[in-house]
């Protein structure tokens, strides 16, 4: 029998999503509070709560309001189980949490994504799969999969939007591919954006609704959050700001300019300035601790990057005015010892109202930014208005 518009089984399902729904965005409700969440009457939210209950939706305990005894709905556990990938370019990491908000599994390993998407989505098939098998849950309750990758991404497509970024991954919709894989709908961002995401919702950004993410790894990138939502622009190429021209006779980019940001900021010139020092084998991660721990020259060179960082920033504070800017990557653990040089340009080069309206700040994620926001965009397209407006629970 198929359901009309209006019909009883029709109506039923949608009184069951708004109660799921209603608990869903509060993390747990007392029937009462359901009753005036949805407008649904007392007794049919005791009869969808008894189905939904039985059915292994949620789960009901004793609780008490006003003095008097009730009961507490809340997600099960297993009600649904939402999945994070993000591929950074020397790593890949998975998480699986649930819709109560709870990361159940995660893993990263490392992983050279320039090399083949090919090879990278086959080790993100075979690390999903796994992470799901090691929590026990049926597959079948998996509604969803966030997808990051460190390039910019065509909304309306999900296609890979730049070749110098991503060579490997040429004529690739990494959307299509991994929904194909692993027969679970995939929404895709690019990696900024995702991390600009984690951090407005758990992190650093909650409860702001102008600010920019800024990502220094293998290259630079921004996640920028207009009135409270990520702005990726038409082509998907919205915070490109590691292109932002800083000397006409720099150094040659890989996207065939001279002196972009990113030349005196990324990784890879980075290191090639102290590797004649430290040797070889010299991380970004291990250039931070040596700041930190006082060596001179890894000093200078992290504070070197935070003032090209702020000039770059301030460029954005004069465009866009944003409330406040999110450092992101192993740079951000240098804490003040790049974030005050961040500080000194933008006041040197923003518009003074712009900068004095700026607070620069470490993200709170860490490295977890970009997987926590795939997480998030899964239950932000599922209709999850709470995720954007600072009122989200906690991720646990």
């Amino acid at each position: 029998m198929v359901d009309t518009p209006g019909s009883q089984s029709s109506l039923h399902r949608a009184n069951l999503e708004r109660v799921v729904r209603a608990v869903r965005l509060s993390g747990s409700l007392t029937q009462a509070e359901i009753a005036r969440a949805t407008g649904l009457s007392a007794a049919t939210v005791s009869n969808i709560v008894r189905e939904l209950r039985e059915s292994g939706t949620v789960e009901v305990t004793p609780t008490s309001a006003g003095g008097r005894r009730a009961r507490s709905v809340s997600l099960s556990g297993d009600a649904g189980i939402v999945v994070g990938v993000d591929f950074g370019h020397t790593h890949l990491r998975v998480a699986v949490g649930n819709l109560a908000r709870q990361v159940l599994a995660e893993e990263a390993e490392p992983l050279d994504v320039d090399a083949s998407a090919e090879h990278g989505l086959d080790r993100a098939e075979r690390l999903v799969g796994q992470l799901i098998a090691s929590i026990g849950v049926d597959r079948a309750k998996v509604v969803g999969v966030g997808l990051g990758v460190p390039g910019p991404i065509d909304g309306e497509s999900g296609a890979i939007g730049s070749t110098t970024i991503l060579p490997g991954w040429s004529g690739m919709n990494p959307r299509e591919e991994l929904a194909g894989r692993l027969g679970i709908p995939v929404h895709v961002d690019n990696d900024a954006n995702l991390g600009a995401l984690g951090e407005l919702v758990w992190g650093s950004g909650r409860g702001v609704q102008d600010l920019a993410y800024i990502k220094v790894a293998s290259g630079v990138g921004a996640g920028l959050v207009i009135k409270g939502e990520i702005y990726r622009g038409p082509g998907g190429t919205a915070g490109e700001m590691g292109h932002i021209t800083l000397d006409e006779s720099g150094p040659v980019c890989r996207c065939g300019n001279r002196g972009c940001l990113e030349t005196f900021t990324a990784a890879r010139y980075v290191l090639g300035l102290l590797t004649p020092t430290h040797g070889p084998d010299l991380t970004m991660q291990r250039v931070v601790q040596l700041a930190r721990d006082g060596n001179p020259g890894c000093r200078r060179v992290v504070a070197d990057v935070g003032r090209h960082i702020g000039s770059g920033v301030a460029n954005l504070c004069n465009l866009l005015n944003p409330s406040r800017v999110v450092l992101g990557g192993d740079l951000a653990e240098a804490g003040e010892l790049v974030l005050e040089p961040i500080r000194e340009s933008v006041s040197r080069y923003a518009i003074p109202s712009a900068a004095e309206q700026l607070s620069v700040v470490a993200g709170a994620l860490g490295g977890r930014a970009e997987v926590l926001g795939a997480i998030a965009l899964v239950m932000s397209e599922m209709g999850d208005s709470s995720l954007l407006d600072g009122t989200a629970p906690s991720l646990s």
